[in-house]
């Protein structure tokens, strides 16, 4: 099983789909909810109502934010559609496999944002405001202050969303995937949870998803 799964090119593609994804992913999470962080950690106006409603996405279950998605970036409707009546053809993410990971890749941390949200503010709010005050009265900026004193002093938080981030990515897009995608356009977004359904409950190669799973068990415990 495992030297018919290793000779497979068609896993080896969805093991690059899988990194993209998971890179990708996890970045533009990690980055949008950073920001979010820091503008409701300097409590301009309005964060506490702010504070809150960052948070709400991570109580969306997946399989519905994918179809909020899915409407969302459908090339027929909406903004996508008044796009697409001017550029015929410019999205259309049935056809276009890049595209499609870029819809589910959006989706995907659209609703960790809000986790991620938790522990950056969490861990901006304990760093001691006279670090703050005083790099703020030798003139340094906020740009400044957030590069030299509250990214370094984060960095364990950084680390740890990170691996969660990427371990989530790997495992928990399933539900988006199925509902976006899929798997397609020609397997454009067939991640290896996903390969590891199809093969397994509708190609009925029970022994080869047993190979595939493990095999991914092993890539999230490195």
């Amino acid at each position: 099983n495992f030297q018919a799964l290793l000779g497979d090119s068609a896993y080896w593609g969805s093991i690059g789909v899988s990194f993209a994804y998971a890179v990708l992913a996890t970045g533009i999470a990690m980055a949008g909810a950073l920001v979010l962080a820091l503008f409701v950690d300097r409590q301009l106006r309005g964060f506490q109502a702010y504070r809150s409603i960052f948070v709400w996405p991570y109580a969306i279950a997946a399989p519905a934010a994918a179809i909020a998605f899915r409407f969302i970036f459908a090339p027929e409707s909406g903004m996508i559609g008044a796009i697409n009546a001017l550029w015929p053809g410019l999205w259309n993410p049935v056809l276009n496999g890049t595209q499609a990971l870029i819809m589910v890749v959006l989706c995907h941390a659209w609703i960790w944002i809000g986790y991620n949200f938790i522990f950056f503010l969490a861990a901006l709010q304990s760093i001691p405001r006279s670090l703050i005050e005083a790099s703020a009265m030798d003139g340094s900026g906020a740009l400044r202050r957030m590069r030299d004193i509250q990214l370094p002093l984060i960095a364990p938080t950084l680390f740890f969303l990170m691996v969660i981030n990427l371990t989530g990515s790997f495992t928990d897009s399933f539900g988006i995937v199925d509902i976006m995608t899929e798997g397609g356009p020609a397997r454009g977004t067939e991640v290896m949870v996903y390969k590891i359904y199809f093969d397994g409950f509708k190609g009925l190669d029970y022994s080869g998803a047993a190979a595939q799973s493990i095999v991914l068990m092993l890539l999230v415990m490195v």
